[in-house]
């Protein structure tokens, strides 16, 4: 096995704001792997907050004894062993695990959505993210996603109902809303929820602090719309902890460490009785594609990377109807590779 690494910028369209943070844009890690002449890619999207960045992506990276990885690929050894490496990381994670998830599907000769059991006709509709902004901006962000059957808007400060109301100027679609640990009392916050219900929100991610179990729980025993874990899920051993305090989870593969680990938190999930949202931080296509083959699993699908980027580096997945359409072929199905991401393979 050898191993290629690209530091990347992914520029953002718009600036991105949240509730307590905003950039304009994001590292990315892009990874090339080559097992006996076939290759594998995969991405790490180091989102700020998070805490990883190009110089710890590297120094992972470095540690890593590539040549441990043999065919067949026993996924749950792998992230064994890339957790004893070094422990957090998940996003560097990802993309070897991603990588390789790819490499395991053009060795089969199948694509990885059909290896983990994905149907592509249960692929749900995915959202396109609108960050907090001025409201004309607001505005020119939905005039450009008219391509797409859902919205996710960014809440958690305090003109939430004026964000929404100018949103309803323009669109009637579906809402999904996220306020990123914005909302602090609970009375407040479910008066809220029920007027969003009325505004046709179909979910909500994490709207207390992530520490806030007790609060969290409080809304979703009386909202009427799903309230989900985000900031307070990341890997398969935070999944127990949740039961009881939410409807469901938003599982992202930069903090699940990847394919496979996201694929076992989907079926936790649905053991405890949870629902599931896919999401995503600001990524390529790879990473994208990837969220891609395990969105049939689940409920709803946040996978909007490279439609908020301006120099996504792979040709974009296409959309049909507000869907994804995957493709038969092996692997992740990247297209649009430039050799010169990887200028020493």
């Amino acid at each position: 096995m050898q191993a290629t690494y690209t530091p990347y910028n992914l520029e953002l369209k718009h600036p991105f704001a949240i509730a307590k943070f905003s950039r304009t844009s994001t590292p990315i890690m892009l990874l090339k792997l080559n097992y006996e002449g076939k290759y594998g890619y995969g991405e790490a999207s180091m989102v700020p907050y998070m805490g990883e960045s190009a110089e710890t992506a590297l120094s992972f990276l470095k540690k890593v004894d590539w040549k441990r990885f043999v065919f067949p690929f026993n996924f749950e050894e792998i992230i064994a062993y890339l957790d004893s490496i070094e422990k957090g990381q998940p996003a560097i994670k990802a993309a070897i695990d991603i990588a390789l998830n790819d490499l395991n599907g053009k060795i089969l000769q199948k694509p990885c959505y059909e290896i983990y059991g994905a149907d592509p006709l249960k692929m749900p509709v995915t959202s396109y993210t609108i960050g907090i902004d001025s409201l004309d901006v607001i505005k020119e962000k939905v005039a450009g996603a008219k391509d797409f059957k859902v919205l996710k808007v960014k809440l958690g400060r305090d003109n939430d109902k004026e964000l929404i109301n100018t949103i309803r100027t323009v669109s009637n679609v579906p809402l999904y809303v996220d306020a990123n640990q914005g909302w602090t009392d609970r009375k407040q916050a479910i008066d809220m929820i029920y007027w969003l219900h009325g505004q046709g929100v179909v979910l909500i991610e994490q709207p207390m602090d992530k520490t806030n179990l007790e609060g969290n729980a409080w809304l979703t025993g009386r909202s009427p719309i799903p309230i989900l874990a985000d900031e307070a899920v990341q890997r398969l051993s935070d999944m127990d902890a949740l039961k009881g305090a939410y409807h469901g989870v938003n599982i992202k593969l930069m903090k699940s460490t990847g394919m496979y680990e996201g694929h076992q938190m989907i079926k936790k999930a649905r053991s405890l009785g949870m629902k599931v949202l896919i999401g995503c931080m600001s990524e390529t296509s790879c990473a994208t594609q990837a969220g891609m083959a395990l969105a049939p699993l689940c409920d709803w699908a946040d996978l909007d990377g490279p439609w908020l980027t301006k120099n996504n580096p792979f040709d974009a997945p296409q959309i049909i109807a507000g869907k994804y359409h995957l493709k038969d072929v092996p692997g992740l199905g990247l297209e649009g590779i430039n050799p010169a991401l990887f200028p020493s393979s």
